[in-house]
């Protein structure tokens, strides 16, 4: 079992930054994919970036060149977020998955406005 908390959302302006972070509790493995994925109102839920336990990752086109997803641990995981556009309101959320295991956090807004 998992649990994930997801915290740094907030209000920031046009081309500002950003940095989420995703705290882990519970049995880890050695082996997992962990992910960022957000949701705007009246959207569906997708893919910003994933990191592997190996170091792979992996970026949405709309994310690479502007953010960078990194960890210091299996149980903490991040998010900077730069050059932030209005496009990258929503509700962000961290997962954690591996072969029959899928979690994930509650979420955190981050809202780009002037």
């Amino acid at each position: 079992q998992v649990q994930l908390v997801e915290s740094g959302g907030g209000l920031v302006q046009p081309g500002g930054s950003l940095r989420l972070s995703c705290a882990a509790s519970g049995t880890i493995f050695s082996i997992y994919v962990t992910g960022w994925y957000r949701q705007a109102p009246g959207k569906q839920r997708e893919l910003v970036a994933q990191l592997t336990s190996d170091g792979r990752t992996n970026y949405a086109d709309s994310a690479k060149g502007r953010f960078t997803i990194s960890r210091d641990s299996a149980k903490n995981v991040y998010l900077q977020m730069n050059s932030l556009k209005p496009e990258d309101t929503a509700v962000y959320y961290c997962r954690w998955y591996r072969l029959g295991m899928d979690y994930w956090g509650q979420g955190t807004q981050v809202t780009v406005s002037s």
